[in-house]
């Protein structure tokens, strides 16, 4: 009995000697599931730097880019749960790919422990400043006089931009032509060009032409107005009241990460989204808002965003290339 006590107490102490030892020397990786140069990667770069601060161990930033984020989430998915592996993804990856594709090789649900939000960000609807359209009902009527005419870009199929305009398309229930690209700069360069009638581009990257009076907002994505646009409305307030696109970028691990350093992650990011450089950097851009959760809180919103696209990408009919 003694010896099976001792056992216990050596076990229990190896175990409070491994959580004390997290993180250590050892450099944490933070994986980006697309390019460098993006909101995420962005994003990454400025949370790992001040959790380094936090942590007091190296954070790096590794870019797995391919197959629309889903190889980098592979690699995460695979990685070991001891906290040395992290994830910061948008939306896409964990809530449209596994609506939009037929099989992906990992399970947003199950394969991932979620540590928290780190900010949102919405779309807006602009047309050519040239346009003759200059509201959302000017843009109705044209699409229900012209059936599939209106044309779209967007950075490809599954794309948040793409899904806007699907569910636009089904709001106002008329026929809408998207124009899927590789990207969103050559969809914005044909719409600045003339070659489309309209885009749902995110809110940061339309501020500077919305300012140089090169396009025209029409309506916002999300439930609440941008800032860098506060004179422009949501979608429910031009009378939809069921559209709500809001994209978010969060925090994650591998499955079966110890409770001990999901939470102490989560407090780091808590803090560090408080730094005067972050806000800088992520919230006066335009279009972000920093917001951070409980991974309860985010674990639901990823479950909730899952069935959301789900009923968008089977009433949209909706097809991956």
């Amino acid at each position: 009995m003694r010896q099976i006590v001792l056992l216990c107490a050596a076990m229990a102490l190896a175990t409070g000697a491994t959580a004390q030892a997290w993180p250590g020397n050892r450099p944490i990786k933070v994986i980006v599931p697309f390019a460098a140069g993006g909101n995420a990667d962005l994003t990454a770069r400025l949370i790992a730097k001040q959790l380094a601060e936090g942590l007091k161990t190296p954070v790096v930033v590794e870019n797995r880019s391919g197959a629309n984020g889903t190889l980098g989430l592979e690699a995460v998915r695979q990685a070991a749960p001891d906290g040395y592996t992290l994830l910061v993804s948008p939306s896409s990856p964990l809530v449209v790919n596994p609506v939009l594709y037929k099989k992906v090789p990992y399970d947003s649900l199950k394969d991932f422990e979620p540590i928290s939000q780190i900010l949102t960000y919405q779309y807006v609807l602009v047309v050519p400043s040239a346009s003759p359209v200059r509201s959302l009902s000017d843009l109705a009527a044209a699409a229900q006089a012209k059936p599939g005419e209106l044309t779209y870009g967007s950075s490809g199929i599954g794309g948040g931009g793409h899904l806007a305009g699907e569910l636009l398309a089904l709001r106002l229930g008329a026929k809408l032509n998207h124009v899927p690209y590789k990207g969103t700069a050559p969809a914005l360069a044909d719409l600045l060009g003339g070659q489309l009638s309209f885009t749902w581009d995110t809110v940061m990257t339309a501020v500077p032409h919305v300012q140089g009076d090169k396009l025209r907002p029409l309506a916002v994505s999300g439930g609440t107005r941008a800032g860098s646009f506060p004179k422009v409305p949501t979608m429910k307030e031009l009378g939809y009241k069921d559209y709500d696109i809001t994209q978010f970028i969060g925090l994650l691990a591998p499955a079966k990460t110890p409770s001990h350093i999901i939470e102490r992650l989560n407090a780091e990011v808590e803090k560090a989204v408080k730094a005067p450089e972050v806000i800088k950097a992520l919230k006066t851009e335009g279009g972000n808002e920093l917001v951070t959760s409980t991974p309860s809180q985010f674990k639901s919103l990823i479950s909730s965003e899952l069935e959301f696209y789900r009923k968008l990408v089977n009433d949209a009919q909706i097809k991956a290339e």
